[in-house]
């Protein structure tokens, strides 16, 4: 199936993604505990800005307000029932903040993890993870978004309903996940088990990646896990900016439009055609990785060594694939705040 990202990927050497939702809506006026989504309807002007601050700092593709657009998540606001309007809305803002763009601009649905736990561990089943991500993928596509975006996973049965899911769609999709527990997501899968995970999906991402985690460094470690495993497909980074700080009642990121330019850059040069941020990377911090990737030649694959140096230390000593993956426990350089 040819799309607007299949397009871009078979003519550029790299992708600008988009930043956060959550930390521009929160500079909004968006509260603790408020479903984003909402604001698709009450709030849509904000929605459009959210979209409209990517495309005009330089994102060739942004993704929708549509994180926790599941029955599961919205359940939580009484709004189970609007799954379909809710990202049906959300997707159509973002098709026409991307074809006023004047250039093409990819418009990716957002389908984050339901938030439940899978079985054997959870009460979740299989066939009902995919009908909810099913559920999603309707109203994005009703929208109009270009592809879906499934991120943030950190199961493997999550991420595989999820891919079933686009396919009764009948939509192109791409994956993150999310890794953040000493190189492995929250339930253990590696940089190598995501790679291996992907190749055995009967209907495979058009691109893969990491998303979300601890800082940019931990996250170029992932990717660089990727790269060793010898992926077929292209490979997404979205990276947090910096580390979060709990500072004045808010959380706020310490990564500069400096940092971010700096991590964009080697994220290139490690291998990843789609690059973005994640939580706390603003329209500066786009704006900034924009910039560095059309100015600075590509240069050599960065080793661990100058990521620490550009980026600062990893959170974990171990990246969760070799010999001493139970023991990476201990955290140094930077950490949470």
């Amino acid at each position: 199936m040819s799309t607007s990202l299949s397009r871009l990927l078979e003519t550029r050497d790299w992708i600008l993604a988009d930043g956060a939702t959550g930390t521009n809506l929160f500079n909004m006026g968006l509260t603790a505990g408020e479903a984003p989504e909402l604001w698709n309807t009450d709030r849509p002007d904000n929605i459009r800005a959210l979209y409209r601050g990517a495309v005009e700092a330089g994102s060739d593709l942004f993704l929708t307000n549509t994180f926790g657009g599941n029955a599961s998540r919205l359940k939580l606001h009484d709004a189970q029932g609007r799954v379909r309007e809710l990202n049906r809305v959300g997707a159509s803002l973002g098709r026409e903040i991307a074809d006023a763009a004047g250039r093409p601009v990819v418009v990716a649905g957002s389908m984050g993890p339901t938030g439940e736990i899978m079985v054997p561990m959870g009460a979740l089943t299989h066939e009902l993870a995919v009908e909810m991500f099913h559920e999603q993928a309707e109203g994005l596509k009703e929208g109009g978004v270009d592809v879906l975006w499934v991120e943030t996973i950190s199961s493997p049965e999550e991420f595989a309903a999820a891919a079933e899911a686009c396919a009764k769609a009948g939509m192109p999709w791409c994956g993150t996940m999310s890794f953040d527990t000493a190189g492995r997501t929250m339930m253990g899968v590696t940089s190598a088990a995501m790679v291996a995970l992907v190749d055995q999906l009967a209907n495979p991402p058009l691109a893969f990646g990491a998303n979300c985690g601890v800082g940019a460094a931990d996250l170029m470690r992932t990717l660089l896990g990727f790269v060793a495993a010898g992926p077929e497909r292209p490979i997404i980074a979205k990276g947090n900016a910096g580390i979060p700080k709990y500072h004045d009642g808010h959380i706020h990121y310490d990564g500069t439009p400096e940092l971010m330019a700096e991590y964009a850059v080697l994220a290139r040069d490690a291998g990843a055609t789609i690059i973005g941020g994640c939580c706390g990377t603003m329209p500066e911090h786009l704006a900034s990785m924009r910039r560095a990737l059309e100015e600075r030649p590509r240069g050599a694959r960065p080793t661990l060594d100058e990521i620490a140096e550009k980026l600062g230390g990893f959170s974990s000593t171990s990246d969760g694939t070799g010999a001493d993956e139970g023991a990476g426990r201990e955290r140094r350089g930077r950490r949470r705040g």
